[in-house]
């Protein structure tokens, strides 16, 4: 597939919560589906995810039971047949909650697999809910110091202001790292991204200690959330130190 010339219209973020007695049907569809969900009509870009509680995004952190599809589609109309697509009816018959968001690019940097998945968005005035995507493939070499380094930034993420969603992705246990954070607004976001001493300081880190072998980084408007939003750790109010379930 040509990587797209043109930022997409949409995409989207599926996640779902299978029971732990799921694990080796979900473990099949992971070794089945990534080339399955990239041959779907419509698809630009696709990639099935592994996720983490969020309270670490190290090694030991990996959540067996919480699994993602990040999909690039050509048009929503194309987006609205995955739920009937042989890769959606396979998830949704091992998951026993699921939920979906639908994201409109706003700003994208780095590669994914070579790639630009989402373009280069010029970005543009939001003023409700954004998520931030991080991705990264670690050098060998450098995992062990960049493993060291997350905890503080994890907990200050888990505490930050307007926070509503966090946790991490992956496409493998180890060396293919990311995270996934929604945020209030984009003031919660840069606030946390930019001012926060931790996360600045592994900012500079990053590129003292050359932890990356390809990185990107981008942010979306969240135009819509439909389904469970407990799978996602979804903080009502924006306030991390309440249990919130929002409908």
């Amino acid at each position: 597939m040509n990587e797209p010339a043109t930022v997409p219209e949409l995409v989207t973020l599926h996640v779902w919560r299978v029971a732990r007695t799921a694990l080796p049907r979900a473990l099949v569809r992971m070794a089945r589906d990534p080339r399955r969900l990239r041959a779907l009509p419509g698809v630009r870009f696709g990639k099935l995810l592994g996720t983490g509680t969020g309270t670490g995004f190290g090694p030991g952190d990996v959540d067996p039971t919480r699994w993602a599809a990040l999909t690039v589609w050509e048009s929503p109309a194309a987006a609205a047949r995955f739920a009937g697509s042989p890769v959606g009816r396979a998830w949704s018959g091992i998951a026993r909650a699921d939920v979906r968001l639908d994201l409109r690019p706003l700003s994208s940097r780095g590669e994914w697999s070579g790639r630009r998945p989402f373009g280069e968005p010029t970005g543009s005035r939001v003023t409700g809910p954004v998520l931030a995507l991080t991705r990264a493939r670690l050098r060998p070499a450098r995992a062990l110091t960049f493993w060291r380094a997350v905890p503080p930034v994890a907990a200050a993420l888990h505490a930050a202001p307007g926070l509503l969603a966090r946790f991490g992705v992956g496409e493998a246990p180890l060396g293919w790292q990311g995270t996934v954070s929604v945020w209030r607004d984009p003031a919660d976001l840069v606030a946390f991204a930019y001012r926060h001493p931790e996360h600045r300081a592994a900012i500079i880190r990053t590129d003292t200690e050359r932890w990356y072998a390809e990185e990107l980084f981008a942010r979306f408007e969240v135009r819509d959330v439909v389904g469970d939003r407990t799978v996602l750790g979804w903080v009502a109010d924006g306030d991390p130190a309440k249990d919130g379930r929002a409908a």
